[in-house]
């Protein structure tokens, strides 16, 4: 992402008289370069980061990603639009009904399909994707909360996690990949008993979340740890372009559910939780985790309201087709078009590019929140001690299929 670090091997240290014995006095003026990852477990991936420390203050650091190869543009721009689903949902894998989201609402735009999807669709899409939610940020806040010493949360999490991957793998057949959303409907209706399912679920999130939040959150070592760690200004995170939690913890209200008003969001009540400084500076490593936390609390309030309009406005019918509006062939009119979406990490956006002749698109582009996120990296750890490095990297949510697409 940046030119990497020109680093010269200075020997100043060795004292000329004993080449083999150190001079320790020089010890502290001397630079060292450091790469940690692409194996390192707290790079929550194949992420390399070269760090150039002075003892152990951080001078810089530069991420370098294409570890993975995921070339989801170069297999979407070879493959019709229907089928570029699955490999979607590889992007952001811990994410995927979100992504999946974001992707058949664009191409349903650009069919000009938007306006007929059935309200019941979009109350499932809507449902499916903050189960999703829950999931990723359970997988944010147990993994940081590992990377910084704490074993018992992560595993709180994971078990809680579990319940909804069942629920997800109930409704699509598949546990983390789920082609389940399809351009203009979805792959199956609900399983009868979802919906009482879902309502126990966040009966049983509740109390859960509240013991996340006293165990973790409000833990003095974990606030020691955080607070004030990793300060991300709100205009900094402006003009790297971050979204997500990471922006909402710097201080400002934005949420694309909110101010793009797609699907049924609009018609569900939900507070956007910002960054307020409560245990040390806004916008630190703390806000990022009690964004993650208190959305946590929302997406279950969205949850509650779609299965109370599935159950009582938009039932179940014999005669309710979820793949009637499902197009034979998608073909649109020759046009650029962008959409974007509120993902579980911030703004996934895709980009198309249609000649208006071919069912697979001329060009496509996603816009990842995770590679945008991590490009405000080499800002946030400037100065700041070694040991506060993985806490700022953890702290970003990232996953590395969405930032090496």
């Amino acid at each position: 992402m940046k030119r990497p670090i020109e680093y010269q091997y200075q020997d100043s240290h060795f004292s000329a008289s004993e080449p083999n014995k150190i001079d320790e006095s020089r010890l502290h003026t001397e630079e060292m370069l450091l790469n940690i990852g692409p194996q390192h477990p707290s790079t929550h991936g194949v992420l390399r980061l070269e760090v150039l420390t002075d003892g152990e203050v951080v001078k810089e650091v530069v991420p370098h990603i294409g570890y993975l190869h995921r070339c989801f543009e170069k297999h979407a721009e070879s493959l019709p639009y229907n089928q570029i689903i699955p490999f979607v949902d590889r992007m952001d894998y811990v994410a995927s009904m979100n992504s999946e989201h974001a992707f058949v609402m664009g191409v349903e735009r650009m069919l000009g399909i938007h306006e007929q999807i059935p309200k019941r669709v979009e109350y499932i899409r809507v449902l499916v994707a903050e189960l999703n939610r829950l999931a990723s940020h359970f997988i944010a806040i147990g993994t940081y909360g590992l990377d910084i010493g704490a074993f018992t949360p992560f595993l709180w999490l994971m078990r809680d996690r579990e319940h909804i991957l069942r629920l997800l793998e109930w409704v699509s057949g598949a546990r983390m990949l789920y082609n389940y959303l399809w351009i203009g409907g979805l792959f199956y209706d609900l399983p009868p008993g979802f919906e009482s399912q879902c309502r126990e679920l966040t009966r049983y999130l509740k109390p859960k979340l509240d013991e996340v939040k006293q165990l973790l959150i409000e833990n003095k070592i974990f606030i020691e740890r955080t607070a004030n760690v990793g300060i991300l200004p709100l205009p900094v995170a402006i003009n790297y372009g971050v979204s997500g939690p990471m922006l909402r913890a710097s201080g400002l209200a934005y949420d694309l559910r909110r101010v793009e008003g797609y699907s049924v969001y609009p018609e569900l009540e939900f507070d956007i939780p910002i960054g307020q400084g409560l245990a040390g500076r806004v916008g630190d490593c703390w806000d990022r985790t009690w964004v993650r936390l208190m959305e946590c609390y929302e997406s279950v309030k969205i949850i509650e309201q779609c299965i109370e309009k599935l159950e009582k406005e938009y039932k179940r019918s014999p005669d309710f087709d979820p793949q009637a509006l499902v197009p034979k062939k998608i073909r649109p009119k020759a046009m650029d078009f962008y959409v974007r979406a509120e993902n579980p990490k911030g703004e996934l956006g895709f980009f198309f590019r249609s000649d208006g002749r071919s069912d697979i698109p001329f060009r496509c582009k996603a816009r990842s929140a995770c590679f945008v996120n991590l490009s405000v990296l080499p800002e946030l750890c400037r100065g700041v001690m070694l040991a506060d490095l993985m806490a700022i990297v953890g702290s970003l949510d990232l996953v590395m299929g969405e930032v090496d697409r």
